[in-house]
């Protein structure tokens, strides 16, 4: 057995099986604490909620409780583990909305793979929430669970596989191309992964100002053509009327690679033929689409990004989902939409063109870091990511007219 894989299960048993745990927020120690937190003292919140059903959010913490929710279908690179296998990695989802945004989470494994019985179950338990977070969802099963649910509930529901990725990635995209001197409007993208990942991100591109004529997709068999008749609805939108045929066909002259797919599918040789000043995202985890060390000896003026966090620019999905979910929560948002999403990606953007504090760099045992192509996307550990990317998605929120509570509301009043 490796060091690291000795590490991790070691990690994850002890001293206490697993990562999550609840606790108490009130004083439960004498015979009075008891007949306040339960009989008869409880049936009075239950008057008021039934009388006022937003009360739920003054005497319960719905308001700070997230819900992690995963058949599955399609967990980080391992694909269908099955609901029970799925658990470590829905805790450390947990693990992370409460380690980065203070949110509290319960993880649900579902085991059921049909459709509508997945929306059934996780819309008869959403009273309890105040925002799901769907996760490892196969597709295309995660574009309609999510909408089916985002049609049912009043609470933001959101599949991070999709849209977290998309939001980050797009936020150092944006800052890859400043550095290339290259516009979003102009650039022409190759996508090779056509599944969750790959389609939203793709989409907010879009969104941002990207030009649909100027992006190919790829999937397993080659280039999204309009001649093909194997596509799905979802690919659809992105058929082009094009000669372009395989990878190497797509990337030729492309400004800018995203991969959402499998493990060195982007040969040197296919790197060389892009256009001057190209940008790579080789997002596939734990083994991207190139290598960078190959990468960057082979092109000086590439910029890269990948998943990993031992390579500079790492797109990662906990830059993202906390501080959205708590700039949701915090003016108890109706749902998360895109000025939201946008919002965020700027948000991300403009923090990693300022001047880094000592303590981020310190951190990271570095001796200087500053906006360039080895720094596009804020680091993790960046304390001002909880002020700066949550305020923004409040403040989306509030102006596009799904937030319930004003701006000035403090996180500290409901949790």
């Amino acid at each position: 057995m490796s060091d690291f894989r000795h590490d991790a299960l070691h990690y994850h048993e002890l001293p206490k099986p697993g990562k999550l745990e609840t606790a108490l927020t009130k004083p439960c120690e004498n015979q009075r604490d008891l007949s306040l937190a339960y009989s008869p003292g409880v049936a009075e919140p239950v008057r008021e909620i039934q009388k006022k059903p937003d009360d739920v959010y003054r005497y319960t913490g719905k308001g700070n409780l997230v819900a992690v929710i995963s058949n599955g279908t399609a967990v980080l690179g391992l694909g269908n583990t099955g609901a029970l296998a799925s658990k470590p990695v829905m805790e450390g989802k947990g693990m992370l909305f409460k380690r980065f945004a203070n949110i509290d989470v319960f993880d649900i494994e579902i085991d059921c793979s049909d459709t509508d019985e997945l929306v059934q179950t996780i819309a008869n338990i959403a009273p309890t929430f105040g925002g799901i977070n769907l996760e490892d969802i196969a597709a295309p099963q995660c574009f309609e669970v999510e909408k089916a649910l985002q049609e049912k509930l009043d609470i933001p529901v959101f599949h991070d596989d999709q849209h977290g990725t998309a939001i980050v990635s797009a936020a150092g995209l944006l800052n890859a191309l400043k550095l290339q001197e290259k516009t979003l409007r102009d650039a022409k993208i190759v996508c090779v992964g056509a599944g969750a990942a790959g389609l939203t991100c793709m989409h907010l591109l879009i969104e941002l100002g990207a030009t649909p004529e100027n992006i190919l997709l790829v999937d397993r068999t080659g280039v999204v053509t309009t001649e093909r008749k194997d596509l799905n609805i979802y690919k659809q939108p992105f058929a082009r009327d094009t000669d372009k045929r395989t990878l190497a066909d797509a990337v030729q002259d492309a400004d800018v690679f995203f991969g959402v797919s499998d493990k060195d599918i982007l040969s040197v040789d296919m790197l060389m033929s892009m256009a001057e000043k190209p940008i790579v995202f080789a997002m596939a985890n734990p083994d991207p689409e190139i290598n960078p060390k190959l990468a960057l000896h082979a092109r000086k003026d590439v910029i890269m990004a990948t998943g990993r966090s031992d390579y500079p620019n790492q797109v990662n999905n906990v830059l993202g989902f906390p501080y959205i979910f708590r700039g949701a929560l915090d003016v108890r948002a109706t749902e998360i939409n895109m000025p939201m999403k946008v919002a965020a990606v700027h948000a991300l953007k403009k923090l990693a063109q300022t001047h880094v504090p000592k303590e981020v760099i310190k951190t990271y045992g570095l001796n200087s870091l500053e906006f360039g192509p080895e720094y596009i996307i804020p680091k993790p550990n960046d304390p001002r990511l909880f002020n700066v990317v949550s305020q923004a998605v409040s403040e989306a929120a509030i102006r596009s007219g799904v937030a319930r509570l004003p701006m000035h509301a403090k996180v500290e009043e409901f949790i």
